[in-house]
């Protein structure tokens, strides 16, 4: 079957992709079409740094946006250095391109040759369909990954879930750790983060947070532990009322507020004392939100209405 296809990267997939997104999922639907996102591997850009992995950047475009399928493609050498021509023949012979969709700023071919102008002759030219959406601005600012990268690296996840339009996300598998969460009564999930992924400011956040289905409530700490002389920077977090071992598993981490700084504690029982403090700071930061026992979807879309009401 023919394809509609959304062009971009899509880090982060924030509201400005969702409406490249919605568009590229309406067109298909429209034209009886399957719709396809196409992404890399890896950042095709000099910064590096990933706002969302692979897999949450294709969990975010299906489940948000209701696009069939996403595509990720290999950012090797060879790629970089094709000409934007036989990158868009490309898309027509292996996946069936019938109609293009880009951002008002979308690049592509070796060196950035390639742009909405191009593409647009390019496509009248084969009988294609072409759209070119516009920029989103919102409170006067361009919605951006590169914005989205500023707000979560200074902890204000409020004002980045209003960007994105849902949570800030991260998944991974549970590592084994020093089981120092089993000691204070409390077992804690363990991530070890890629070293290309961009990591909220060291501190302690309200979190919710899915395994195996089901959605908890949680506090989660992203630093190197100073108290017990932690060595690397990790993720851990401790969901309110899971019961189990977690090793192992994979846990999906939405991100909704920054409660403290991350700090040094005199003795393991005041570290205990607080957690349970910023654990009741997330209940009652989810109560007033109105959902205080999350259930059913890992992402949550998130309304303008709905950010910072706290």
């Amino acid at each position: 079957m023919q394809a509609v296809i959304a062009l971009g990267f899509f880090d982060g997939v924030h509201l400005g992709h969702g409406e490249l997104l919605r568009r590229t999922a309406a067109l298909a639907a429209e034209k009886g079409r399957r719709s396809l996102a196409l992404t890399f591997d890896r950042s095709p850009g000099k910064d590096g740094r990933l706002l969302t992995s692979v897999e949450d950047r294709t969990h975010l475009i299906r489940s948000l946006y209701g696009v069939d399928e996403v595509a990720v493609l290999p950012f090797t050498e060879e790629f970089m250095h094709m000409d934007w021509e036989t990158f868009l023949e490309t898309l027509v012979r292996e996946y069936g391109a019938a109609h293009l969709v880009c951002g008002w700023d979308y690049r592509f071919g070796y060196l950035g040759e390639g742009n909405p102008e191009k593409l647009r002759a390019w496509c009248e030219t084969r009988g294609l369909g072409c759209d070119v959406v516009d920029k989103l601005v919102l409170d006067g600012i361009t919605v951006s990954s590169t914005l989205l990268k500023t707000l979560v690296e200074a902890g204000d996840l409020e004002a980045a879930a209003r960007f994105y339009g849902h949570p800030h996300t991260m998944s991974g598998t549970v590592r084994s750790g020093r089981r120092l969460g089993h000691t204070l009564g409390f077992p804690t999930a363990n991530l070890i983060p890629a070293p290309e992924l961009v990591l909220p400011k060291d501190g302690v956040y309200a979190v919710r947070a899915e395994v195996d289905g089901q959605r908890f409530i949680g506090v989660c700490n992203v630093g190197m532990r100073p108290t017990v002389n932690g060595h690397h920077r990790t993720v851990e977090t401790w969901l309110d009322g899971f019961a189990g071992d977690l090793y192992g598993k994979t846990i999906c981490i939405d991100y909704y507020r920054f409660l403290r700084p991350e700090r040094t504690f005199p003795d393991l029982d005041s570290l205990k004392q607080e957690i349970f403090r910023n654990r009741q700071q997330a209940r009652d930061y989810f109560s007033r939100m109105g959902s205080s026992r999350p259930q059913g979807r890992r992402i949550d879309a998130v309304s303008n209405e709905s950010i910072g009401v706290v």
